[in-house]
């Protein structure tokens, strides 16, 4: 029977936790969990559990230490303390068993345990949050009990002791590195996965505040709500009160996420990163089909700030397209259509959306969609991706972040053109190709990557044109009601069909001409809707060679190779 591992030393460093977490992970890649697609979820629910129960140790103490009461989330023996940590007695009383107890005891008792938490009476946030983590849990992955054991004893050294933000932080951290791995291209992961640069430039940019509500409609795996959190709270500092820090851990984050498998790490990663009650719904966004609400029952109807980087390239079924005004299959136009609907007036939001929404004018849907946008918030900003900041995700559509307030039209937007920025594995996306964007975004400067559109009076010239083609209407609407009024009196006077047809296709032709008229002005005031980013100030290099000097260059060439063949050819 082999005997229960030591106790090992607990760590606190950022560099040993960075150990014992890869640790963990090269035991999962040997115990049947090859990519990071299936590590990452199982690491999530086993380090929850260890983080817990010593948070509650902690909590527990000081709740006794000025006599309050304390009801922690699980009993033994369900705690890491009795089952899980190196010296428990109740694992050595199973590891001494059988064989397999321990790993049965796992697979049997505990997880179905804990994923039943939230159906008790008076389930608090906690433990509905622990249930949620281990929704997509049905066993363990890990392959073997003495595999199992090895990932535990991994886990164990890691200590949240003091639960002091430096430590949490850290944590959270290499956590987030893990699901960077989880979105490189070649694991599958991309779709659930932001850049962390472009987070933090776009929370950074937003600049959420204590007692405002940040909503992620599509959380993925909670990059957008971690990184405000944390932006919200380095902003309070030293002298930050204790109404404020509840505020931010308990009545702050709300998010939505369709996906089984990135739902539970959402969120982990969260708790992890300080948020001791994350409001997360789990379904689908679009058709607000719930899987589970348990989690966002308090929620607000609309929030102040929402920050989302929408799937987009997916198509939807006509399920997903019945609660929005313009439907359309194209994924990206319904999110901004939910999104407009879900931000407060006043409320501010920036989203990632792809290129092609911005230029796209020959679809309705489309185009009704940015109309509404511009007409009821403020487009104030449009930052312009480089072309490769996706494609270490797998994605490389070109990408732009909009952003705007909710409650007045659009008069001018700011654009802030990095397309000329060459992103790579080897040269990724950092904050300092994002200085200039920052130094000119207060103001809004002109610079050579910035400048101004006036919408407002775009969108009014077209109009103005539009309507003078509209006008020449006129002529053949007069010449259409003549002709009607004239089959009108062959018809009354039964004249015979040969007399009726010309007259007829009179009708046709000047319908079709009215026709013709309606819809090139129509598409005269939807070009206006074009809000691709054309950066006037760009340099592009052009051959300023005559057309004589190209043909005296290509002459020459022309000796040179004869040259060089007629000496080939004496060899």
């Amino acid at each position: 029977m082999p005997k229960p591992a030591k106790p090992k030393t607990k760590t606190t460093t950022r560099a040993g936790l960075d150990s014992a977490i890869w640790s963990v992970c090269d035991i999962l890649r040997r115990s049947n969990c090859a990519g990071a697609l299936q590590y990452v979820p199982e690491l999530t629910w086993i380090l929850f559990l260890r983080i817990l129960d010593e948070t509650e140790e902690v909590e527990a103490t000081n709740a006794k230490a000025v006599g309050a009461d304390f009801r922690p989330s699980l009993a033994s023996p369900y705690r890491w303390r009795d089952w899980a940590a190196p010296h428990a007695a109740e694992r050595k009383r199973m590891v001494e068993s059988t064989s397999n107890a321990f790993y049965d005891f796992v697979n049997t008792k505990l997880i179905p345990h804990l994923k039943t938490l939230k159906d008790r009476p008076n389930a608090t946030p906690r433990q509905k949050v622990m249930s949620e983590i281990m929704s997509s849990v049905d066993r363990t992955r890990v392959d073997t009990q003495r595999n199992l054991l090895d990932a535990l004893d991994k886990i164990h050294e890691i200590s949240l002791d003091t639960v002091d933000d430096t430590h949490v932080f850290a944590l959270s951290q290499i956590y987030e590195g893990l699901l960077l791995k989880m979105g490189e291209k070649g694991n599958d992961g991309g779709q659930f996965f932001t850049p962390r640069e472009v987070i933090r430039a776009i929370v950074e940019a937003m600049a959420p505040k204590v007692g405002e509500t940040v909503c992620d409609p599509c959380c993925g795996t909670g990059g957008f709500l971690a990184q405000a959190y944390e932006f919200m709270r380095g902003g309070l500092g030293a002298n930050a009160t204790g109404d404020q820090i509840e505020t931010l851990k308990h009545r702050t984050f709300y998010g939505r996420e369709k996906e089984n498998l990135v739902y539970p790490i959402a969120l982990a990663n969260l708790v992890l990163h300080g948020i001791d009650e994350p409001h997360l719904w789990h379904g689908n966004t679009l058709t607000r089909e719930e899987i589970y609400g348990g989690l966002y029952q308090s929620a607000p109807g609309q929030f102040d700030v929402i920050l989302t980087n929408p799937p987009f390239g997916g198509k939807e079924g006509e399920d997903a397209q019945t609660r929005f005004a313009y439907k359309s299959r194209a994924t990206e136009v319904l999110f901004l259509q939910d999104v407009m609907e879900s931000l407060k007036p006043g409320g501010r939001c920036a989203i990632v959306l792809p290129e092609g929404i911005l230029f796209q004018t020959n679809q309705d849907a489309f185009v009704k969609t940015k109309r509404r946008l511009l007409d009821t918030c403020d487009l104030w900003c449009v930052l312009s991706l480089p072309g490769g900041v996706f494609t270490a995700t797998g994605a490389g559509v070109k990408t732009n972040v909009l952003f705007f307030t909710k409650g007045k039209p659009s008069g001018k937007i700011w654009y802030f053109d990095l397309s000329d920025v060459k992103v790579a594995k080897k040269t990724p996306f950092t904050r300092q190709q994002l200085a200039e964007f920052f130094e000119l975004l207060p103001i809004r400067a002109a610079g050579d990557h910035s400048w101004t559109i006036d919408i407002a009076a775009r969108r009014r010239k077209a109009k103005q044109e539009a309507d003078a083609l509209r006008a020449t209407a006129y002529e053949p609407k007069s010449r259409l009601k003549k002709h009607q009024e004239t089959l009108d009196k062959l018809k009354k006077a039964k004249a015979k069909p040969g007399k009726l047809e010309p007259v007829k296709e009179l009708i046709k032709a000047c319908e079709r001409e009215i026709r013709d008229i309606d819809s090139k002005a129509q598409s005269i005031e939807d070009a206006a809707f074009d809000l691709k980013a054309v950066n006037p100030n760009a340099k592009t290099d052009e051959d300023a060679r005559s057309p004589a000097e190209l043909i005296e260059i290509i002459r020459n060439k022309g000796r040179e190779v004869q040259e060089i063949l007629g000496k080939l050819e004496m060899l």
